[in-house]
């Protein structure tokens, strides 16, 4: 599956500086990982973001969200944020600052 490669360079440009960031491909697209663990992602034209499983339900209030779910079994703490959703480069930034986050919160693998 091929992936918004545009979206993935923007994501790269916001995350460049950041020490422990590393690539890694993954779920058909490419995943933006924190020292091991995902931060964010691009599958398709969409931004799959973990949020964790307490912020999930806010997560999910916010336009163009919805469950994180490629194998018809939800992931609890990921959504999938639609493309045109993150078109613009704050809501992007925001999403990355939490994927971030969250991942920057977790023991390092």
């Amino acid at each position: 599956m091929a992936y918004d490669e545009g979206l993935a360079e923007r994501i790269r440009q916001h995350l460049g500086s950041e020490p422990d960031i590393t690539e890694k491909r993954m779920f058909g697209g490419i995943a933006f990982l924190h020292s091991g663990n995902m931060a964010v992602g691009v599958t398709g034209d969409d931004l799959m973001v973990r949020v964790g499983p307490e912020a999930t339900d806010a997560a999910l209030a916010r336009p163009g969200a919805r469950i994180f779910d490629m194998t018809g079994r939800p992931m609890r703490g990921w959504v999938v944020v639609a493309g045109s959703a993150v078109a613009e480069d704050e809501a992007l930034s925001e999403w990355i600052g939490q994927g971030h986050a969250f991942a920057a919160s977790l023991p390092s693998k």
